[in-house]
């Protein structure tokens, strides 16, 4: 298993707007293997003292977060696809993201645990 996360601010009024656009791209994923994705909006996100989810994406009055993973068979699986993907016209013509991609965060994880549902696999 191999972990893509993201955090993204997102203005409140286009929650609909996002949820259109990441139906579309998860069907394109799930097209290249991924075997999850889940987009969370912001339900609670308390305000630290030093750092939070807001302050991470320098989140504007208005915007809510956006808490998003997708999981992949592994890591060689995830790259192979990720190439696969870049070259397939869809991704330059998935039109504009309704936020600004420059505040998100975007990191891959190896897990360390695993608990609590059957692990899909690559077979």
């Amino acid at each position: 298993m191999y972990v893509c996360g993201l955090v993204i601010p997102v203005a409140e009024e286009k929650r609909e707007a996002y949820r259109v656009w990441a139906e579309k791209g998860a069907a394109f994923f799930r097209e290249y293997g991924c075997l999850e994705i889940v987009e969370s909006w912001e339900d609670f996100i308390p305000d630290g003292d030093q750092t939070d989810f807001r302050q991470a994406v320098a989140a504007q009055p208005g915007e809510k977060i956006v808490f998003t993973w997708q999981i992949w068979p592994d890591k060689a699986f995830f790259e192979a696809a990720e190439e696969k993907m870049h070259h397939d016209a869809r991704m330059d013509n998935a039109g504009e993201p309704p936020f600004d991609a420059k505040r998100l965060i975007l990191g891959c994880f190896q897990p360390l645990v695993a608990s609590g549902r059957p692990q899909e696999t690559n077979a």
